[in-house]
C-alpha cells in the first residue's frame, strides 16, 4: 500500500535501522564514548536515543547578506525536527557570497560540495536539511548531499524585498548595470547613485530578480527537494519562517521512510528542472550547475538537452532582466507551483517530491492570480526557452546566450573582433579613444573560464565603452569563455568551451577577424580558414599554471570545462565510497 505523502511502500525503519544507531545503540567502548560525549553537550537519552539525528548545514555569515538571516531560520528548522520527534544538529559550513568573495565564489563551490558530501558522511545524521540560496550555494549543498545519499530537504534562503529609488522599483543587479552605465553616460551624478545605494538591497536574502539565485532554488523546487511553493517565498516574510519549519517536519519522516535523495533526483526530475529554468527565463549559469548537479545523480545532462528542451517551453515568468516585475509579484501571483501549472504537458507529473507522491499531486490545485507576470500559454514572453545553446568553430563544445535578454537586431550580427586577453587589460583600455570602437564591433575576453578566470568570474557582461553609451548604445556582441551574472543582460556569449586558457579556439582569435553570431540558427563562427587557425594554434604556447599551492592547486588540476559542468575529475566519476565504521 503506497504512503499518500512521501510515494514510498509505507513502511518505516525501525529505530534500530537508523543509521545513527552504530554510533549510539551498541554496547560497544565506542557507543559509550558517543553517548557520554552527547552528555556532556547537555541531551538527556530521551532527547536523541533512537530517533532521527537530523544535520541542519547552514551557510550563514556576517558578511553573506544573501544569508544573514538563516542563523534564525536554523532556529525554525530544529522546532519542526523537534516537534516531528526528530534530533537536529546545526553544522556551519562555508558560505559562498556573490557579493564579497573573490576571485568568484564559483571557484569554491566545489570546495562547499566536498565539505557537504564529508560531513554528512562522517557524523552521525540520518537525515539532512541544507540551508542555502545565494547563487553557488544551492547547487553545492545539493551536490555534496547527492553524493551521500540520505533523505534531503533544501531551504531556499528567499528573496530580498523589491529595491526603491524615488519613485522606481529596483531590481538587484539588473537595475546596478542599468544606473551604472547611465552614471558612466553622464545622465545622473553621484548625488543619484548616493541613493541608489541606499535603496537598491533593502533587507537580507537574494537578488530579486530572475537571477541566478532565483534560478536555482526554483530549480531546486522543480526537482522536488522542497516543500511546495518555497522557492519564491521572501526572506523576510513570517511565511519563510513557516516554511522552515515544515522543512523540519517533513525530514523527519522522509528519514522513516527512507525517500533518500536517489529516489527524487531522476533523470526526469532533471528534465523538469530545465524546463523550468527554460520557461522561467532564468539564469545562464544554471546550465553549468544543473549540468553538475545531474553528474552527482549519476544522470547525464548536456547542452544539447538545454537546446531540446529550449524548443518546446515558452517564456512565461515576466520577470527581470528579460521582463518586467520582480520574485515578490511571483511569489503573490502563484509561485512555482502556479507557474508549473502552466507546463503539465511538459513535464514529469508521476515522480515523487520530498512532500508528495507525485509532482502531480503536488501542483494540484495550484493556481496563477496575476496572468501578466505568469503568462498564459497563448501569451508568452518569448516562444521559446530563455537559453539558447551555440555552437561553431569558435565554440566547438558549446557556448549559450540568453538571448531573450539581448536587443533582437543583434541576435544575427556580424562583426570585427576586439580582443582583450585578460579582464583586467580589458578594464584599462575599453575607453581608450585608439580603440576606434563602434558599436558592430564584437567584443571578446579570454583567458577568464574556469582555469583562466581563475573560477570563471562573471566578467561576461563586458562594459561599452563610455563614448558609446554617451551615443545612446546599451547592447553589443561580446564573446567570452566567462559566466555572467543572471541578473545582466545583453547579447552576451558565455561559457565559450574549451576555454582560451587551455588552447580553445578562444585563443586564437585576432583583433580584426570576422565574427558571425546567429541565434536563430545556433550558429558562433569564426570567419578564419581553418587552415589559418592551424598555423596560429601551432604558434600558441600555454600560459604558466595560476597557482602553485593549495586549494587553487586542486582545483586547476581537477577542474571540467563549463560544458560538462566544471565539477572536479574526482567527484565527478563513479565510483563507491564506503560509509564509516563507527563501532
Amino acid at each position: 500500500m503506497s504512503d499518500t505523502t512521501t510515494g514510498t511502500t509505507g513502511r518505516r525503519i525501525a529505530p534500530e535501522e537508523l543509521r545513527s544507531h552504530q554510533w549510539y545503540g551498541t554496547d560497544g567502548l565506542r557507543s559509550f564514548s558517543h553517548r557520554a560525549r552527547t552528555r556532556q553537550l547537555g541531551y538527556l537519552p530521551e532527547e536523541h536515543l533512537g530517533k532521527p539525528v537530523i544535520a541542519i548545514l547552514n551557510t550563514w555569515s556576517d558578511i553573506n547578506p544573501c544569508h544573514v538571516h538563516l542563523r534564525d531560520r536554523a532556529q525554525a528548522v530544529k522546532r519542526g525536527v523537534w516537534q516531528a520527534g526528530g534530533f537536529p544538529l546545526e553544522f556551519p559550513v562555508s558560505t559562498l557570497s556573490e557579493t564579497f568573495q573573490k576571485p568568484t565564489p564559483m571557484l569554491y563551490r566545489n570546495m562547499l560540495a566536498m565539505e557537504t558530501e564529508e560531513l554528512l558522511r562522517s557524523y552521525p545524521v540520518d537525515g539532512a536539511v541544507l540551508l542555502g540560496g545565494c547563487d553557488k550555494s544551492t547547487p553545492a549543498l545539493l551536490m555534496g548531499a547527492a553524493s551521500v545519499d540520505l533523505p534531503t530537504v533544501f531551504v531556499p534562503a528567499g528573496p530580498m524585498l523589491p529595491g526603491h529609488w524615488r519613485n522606481e522599483v529596483l531590481g538587484s543587479g539588473t537595475d546596478m548595470w542599468k544606473y551604472w552605465d547611465d552614471k558612466r553616460a553622464g545622465l545622473i551624478g553621484d548625488c543619484e547613485m548616493g541613493e541608489l545605494e541606499n535603496g537598491l538591497a533593502r533587507s537580507p536574502g537574494h537578488c530579486m530578480t530572475m537571477g541566478t539565485a532565483s534560478t536555482l532554488t526554483a530549480a531546486a523546487e522543480a526537482l522536488g527537494v522542497t516543500v511546495p511553493g518555497a522557492s519564491s517565498i521572501p526572506a523576510v516574510d513570517s511565511g519563510h519562517d513557516r516554511m522552515a519549519a515544515q522543512s523540519g517536519l517533513r525530514i523527519v519522516e522522509l528519514v522513516w521512510q527512507q525517500l533518500t535523495l536517489s529516489k527524487i533526483l531522476t533523470a526526469d526530475a532533471y528534465e523538469d528542472a530545465v524546463a523550468t529554468v527554460l520557461a522561467l527565463g532564468g539564469s545562464t549559469n544554471a546550465v553549468i550547475h544543473l549540468i553538475a548537479m545531474a553528474g552527482r545523480s549519476g544522470v547525464k545532462l548536456t547542452l544539447d538537452d538545454f537546446d531540446r528542451i529550449a524548443r518546446t517551453v515558452p517564456v512565461l515568468a515576466n520577470l527581470r532582466p528579460g521582463g518586467a516585475y520582480l520574485m515578490e509579484d511571483f511569489h503573490f501571483a502563484g509561485g512555482l507551483p502556479g507557474f508549473l501549472s502552466r507546463l503539465t504537458d511538459v513535464l514529469h507529473l508521476d515522480r515523487p517530491t520530498v512532500a508528495h507522491t507525485t509532482m502531480g499531486e503536488q501542483i494540484e490545485g495550484a493556481l496563477v492570480h496575476n496572468a501578466d507576470v505568469i503568462r498564459d500559454r497563448d501569451d508568452p514572453l518569448a516562444e521559446e526557452g530563455g537559453v539558447a545553446v551555440l555552437r561553431g568553430n569558435l565554440c566547438p563544445d558549446g557556448a549559450v546566450i540568453k538571448h531573450i535578454a539581448a536587443e533582437p537586431h543583434l541576435l544575427r550580427h556580424t562583426g570585427p573582433a576586439v580582443v582583450f586577453d585578460d579582464y583586467k587589460e580589458m578594464q584599462r583600455t575599453i575607453n581608450d579613444p585608439a580603440l576606434a570602437l563602434t558599436p558592430d564591433h564584437v567584443l571578446v575576453l579570454r583567458n577568464a573560464g574556469p582555469k583562466g578566470g581563475p573560477g570563471m568570474p562573471e566578467y561576461g557582461m563586458l562594459p561599452i565603452p563610455d563614448y558609446l553609451l554617451k551615443q545612446g548604445v546599451r547592447d553589443m556582441v561580446r564573446i567570452s569563455d566567462a559566466r555572467m551574472s543572471g541578473t545582466s543582460y545583453g547579447a552576451c556569449v558565455l561559457h565559450v568551451a574549451p576555454e582560451s586558457f587551455v588552447g580553445g579556439p578562444l585563443a586564437l582569435v585576432r583583433t580584426g577577424d570576422l565574427i558571425t553570431l546567429d541565434v536563430g540558427a545556433r550558429q558562433l563562427h569564426l570567419d578564419v580558414t581553418e587552415e589559418e587557425l592551424e598555423a596560429r594554434r601551432a604558434a600558441w604556447t600555454p600560459p604558466p599554471a595560476r597557482y602553485g599551492r593549495g586549494y587553487g592547486a586542486l582545483y586547476q588540476d581537477q577542474i571540467t570545462q563549463a560544458d560538462t559542468g566544471c565539477d572536479f575529475t574526482f567527484l565527478a566519476r563513479p565510483g563507491e565510497v564506503p560509509d564509516p565504521y563507527a563501532g
